[in-house]
């Protein structure tokens, strides 16, 4: 069978796990807890409020929509989609095995499948070329902006598993309060965010991140510097991102288009 069939059909198949993993995880639900159950065992702040994992509804409609895409005949030799490989099927991978480490609270385990998670999606967001090069507008919403919300939500995941990680091993925070922490991985967010922004314009990430803010502010509203701080961090990224869209607007006639 030809090798790109083959990397087709390895995607669809990834897709479908993935998605039927996530959903039995909190139907049955994997060994009698939920996801959220478990997260509100740490007492963090950098995790939103319930609602905001909604989002997960976009992102398996995008993980379907980059499947059916990169299944067509007309892509089966795109030579970006060839690059990608099987990267996005080792994120589904590590997507899988954190549900399973995370529902059988082997935490020390899960930042490593989230790390590996994160980094499976960082190449793939660099192969793909978002923001330096222009693609059809089919590739841009059923690949590019899929991903793009992928990346930014995981980046969010990253910090919440690891400060839960973190509460989870009693760690003391060298002495700051939690609250101050925050405060810290607040800054360190938005300067993530803010250097997508300016060198990749990325719409989709950014509003990922707003996203993810404003429920993190909504949720913590008692605590007047995390949400204070957040709410400054949220308004920080959502002017870089209009900074960051219109520089991006402004030179799209020298974007090359990807080869």
């Amino acid at each position: 069978m030809n090798k790109d069939i083959v990397r087709q059909i390895v995607n669809i198949l990834a897709v479908l796990v993935t998605i039927a993993v996530n959903g039995l995880a909190n139907a049955l639900p994997l060994n009698g807890l939920n996801t959220g159950q478990i997260s509100d065992r740490f007492h963090v702040y950098f995790v939103p409020a319930g609602y905001v994992f909604a989002i997960w509804g976009v992102i398996y409609v995008g993980f379907l929509a980059f499947a059916v895409y990169q299944a067509l005949p007309s892509q089966r030799a795109n030579p970006r989609l060839r690059r990608v490989g099987y990267w996005f099927a080792l994120s589904c991978l590590a997507n899988v095995v954190w549900i399973f480490l995370w529902h059988y609270e082997l935490f020390p385990l899960t930042i490593l499948a989230m790390l590996a998670l994160l980094l499976c999606l960082i190449v793939i967001y660099l192969i793909l070329g978002i923001g330096r090069t222009r693609v059809s507008a089919g590739e841009t919403w059923l690949v590019r902006v899929p991903m793009s919300i992928y990346l930014g939500w995981i980046t969010v995941a990253t910090i919440a598993n690891a400060t839960s990680l973190l509460d989870y091993l009693n760690w003391n925070g060298f002495g700051l309060s939690p609250e101050l922490w925050m405060v810290v991985m607040l800054v360190a967010a938005t300067v993530i965010a803010s250097a997508v922004a300016l060198t990749r314009g990325d719409v989709a990430y950014m509003l990922v991140i707003v996203w993810a803010f404003v429920g993190i502010a909504v949720k913590h509203a008692g605590v007047s510097l995390v949400a204070n701080t957040t709410w400054l961090m949220t308004a920080v990224v959502v002017v870089m991102l209009v900074v960051g869209a219109v520089l991006h607007w402004r030179k799209r006639d020298r974007i090359p288009l990807a080869q």
